[in-house]
């Protein structure tokens, strides 16, 4: 048989940008290429419709390996990285006994948080430290008898050389959920200085954080979170070897706790940017060696996206933010159980959210595969981008008088994640940002009143000062709002009256049932009417608070007049789009209309104050 060496396409003829967007804008018909097909980004720039190899032609990023400096590809030359969870338990003997329990079940990685040094010998009896990552969290003035304690254990055990840990010391805290002043930078440094005494016997134990988890769950965008997280870094870089200390040791006991949002390709982009900004910040403080520019992070799944209603859909948000951390690379991983924001994780939500790294590592194999979206055109061009705005705002900050630590302090950093957060629920108010469940298809008939039993917010929420983070979930407005609709005590009946052309009423009541459904009001469909007549009498004989009406454009200068004269103001009237006649429905005394350029929240908290108080 003769061998057949014909390559795969080669029958085809190279095709040239140019030549693709000639095309693309044939089948666009007039309309605005940029404007349909180009995205602009909250992280401040464009995003193309397709990317080329001649996109990525010079980009240093795509010159390195797995393991090798800068980086961009990983600190490691595997992919396993380590599935932690976070207990939560009253006191550490509880602790303890969960802890040994996950231990059996998959996890490789700890976290807890302790009250003093004595519960570090509780929470960590029976546990063999050469084994598992152990990551102890504290309030800032028990770190260095925390750290001494984490580290006699760690001796005890003889394991001093090969265990892997953190002491979660991060002074800032206080400052950025509640907003008061007080940083003493000197007592910091003095404390900071102390706890790198402690763990000098322990090379794998870092103790000093960098906790951008806080800004990215507090509505911080991705560009922010990763360019605040280098100008905290930095300061501790800087005030640490300005105290004495090398660049190596400081280097070497920092640890990035991050979060990671359900923005794909953006989240790898961002974790390989990181590396690479970061490893290059490292260099410029002269390291006795490049090892000590490694970036260790820790990716947690966001909070701020997570909702109360239809809760499981924080399954999917997690999932995909879970694959976006493992694929870009990360040391560790935790998985935020999907009913935080209305409870204290249970035993099944604990477990769902462990196999959600199982089901990577175990059956999709990702722990076997080195940076797999490397050599990607738009990976390699998102990581480029949003490293270079990353970099603007690390070197604005970074310049600012008294750096990072002078910009929480003087309350910059929390008034432009608070500004960021302001948008992104403008955002979600109208829908420009989707929260599924929420704020578009929600489950009309689902109640939640009944099983929230905490908020899912910080312990630092109340008695806040003036430049605090506000913390404020995305679906909190919407939340609220349908919870009101709750408490009330009565359900608005919105009833969907159908009538012309079939398709467009058909469209209009499917968006107009999603759109009040979002307050939880109780939705009558039908299926259509033959006159208007018959339409209203239907729905005042269901008793309904809202009458929508739904039908085409062309039709609606006839029907909408007197559908809203025969209706007499017996319940609310909607005309559901925005036809050409708008104008001359509203000079006839029409004035509500749901369209898709509405605003969402504002509108039904509107029907709220109306019909909520009938």
């Amino acid at each position: 048989m003769a061998e057949n060496n014909e390559k795969l396409f080669d029958q085809f003829p190279e095709v040239s940008y140019a030549e693709w967007r000639a095309k693309v804008e044939a089948d666009l018909k007039g309309a605005d290429f940029d404007k349909k097909l180009v995205w602009r980004t909250n992280e401040g720039f464009n995003v193309e419709p397709i990317y080329r190899a001649e996109d990525i032609a010079g980009l240093k990023t795509t010159d390195s390996l797995p393991g090798q400096f800068p980086y961009v590809r990983g600190t490691r030359t595997d992919n396993d990285w380590l599935s932690r969870q976070n207990i939560v338990a009253d006191n550490a003997q509880v602790a303890n006994e969960i802890a040994l329990d996950v231990l059996n079940k998959g996890v490789n990685s700890l976290g807890y948080k302790v009250s003093t040094a004595d519960d570090v010998e509780v929470f960590l009896k029976g546990i063999y430290l050469d084994a598992v990552e152990i990551n102890l969290d504290c309030c800032p003035g028990k770190a260095v008898e925390v750290a001494k304690a984490l580290v006699a254990a760690v001796k005890a055990a003889g394991v001093a050389e090969t265990f892997r840990g953190s002491i979660n010391y991060n002074p800032l805290r206080r400052q950025l959920l509640k907003g008061f002043e007080g940083f003493d930078n000197e007592a910091v440094v003095k404390e900071a200085c102390e706890l790198l005494d402690v763990v000098a016997d322990v090379p794998g134990l870092r103790c000093i954080a960098v906790d951008s988890e806080i800004l990215a769950n507090g509505g911080a965008f991705i560009y922010q979170e990763l360019g605040y997280a280098l100008a905290w870094g930095a300061a501790w870089l800087t005030a640490l070897t300005e105290a004495g200390r090398s660049v190596d040791e400081v280097a070497k006991r920092i640890k990035f706790n991050m979060c990671v949002s359900s923005n794909f390709f953006m989240e790898i982009a961002k974790f390989r940017a990181a590396r690479m900004l970061w490893a290059q910040i490292v260099e410029q403080y002269k390291p006795e060696c490049l090892c000590a520019a490694k970036m260790v992070v820790n990716a947690t799944t966001s909070r701020f996206n997570q909702t109360i209603y239809d809760a499981h859909v924080n399954l999917l948000r997690s999932q995909t933010e879970t694959f976006s951390a493992c694929v870009a690379g990360v040391d560790s991983i935790v998985v935020t159980p999907f009913d935080v924001a209305y409870k204290r994780p249970d035993a099944f939500s604990e477990r769902i959210a462990r196999n959600q790294q199982f089901l990577l590592k175990e059956e999709s194999h990702m722990d076997k595969v080195v940076d797999p979206a490397g050599g990607s055109y738009y990976v390699e061009k998102l990581t480029v981008s949003i490293a270079e705005e990353a970099w603007k705002l690390f070197l604005a900050t970074v310049d600012g008088e008294n750096g990072f630590f002078g910009a929480v302090g003087n309350g910059t950093v929390q008034k432009a994640v608070n500004d960021s957060c302001d948008k992104r629920h403008s955002e979600v108010a109208r829908r420009k940002e989707v929260l599924l469940g929420t704020n578009q298809y929600p489950n009309v008939n689902e109640k939640a009143d009944n099983k929230i039993e905490s908020t899912g917010c910080c312990c630092c929420c109340d008695e806040k000062g003036p430049n605090a983070l506000s913390m404020k979930r995305a679906a909190t407005d919407f939340e609220e709002l349908r919870l009101a609709t709750e408490a009330s005590g009565r359900r608005p009946k919105v009833f969907m009256l159908t009538i012309g052309n079939l398709a467009m009423r058909l469209a209009r009541a499917q968006f107009s049932t999603n759109f009040f459904g979002c307050a939880g009001y109780e939705i009558i469909d039908n299926l259509g009417f033959n006159t208007i007549e018959e339409g209203v009498d239907a729905a005042l004989a269901q008793k309904a608070d809202v009458i929508v009406l739904c039908s085409s454009d062309d039709e609606y200068a006839e029907l909408a007049p007197a559908a809203f004269k025969y209706l007499a103001g017996r319940a609310e009237f909607v005309v559901a789009g925005a036809p050409a006649c708008s104008e001359e429905l509203q000079a006839a005394g029409i004035k509500d209309f749901v369209h898709v350029r509405c605003n969402v929240l504002d509108t039904l908290r509107d029907f709220n104050n109306r019909l909520l108080k009938k």
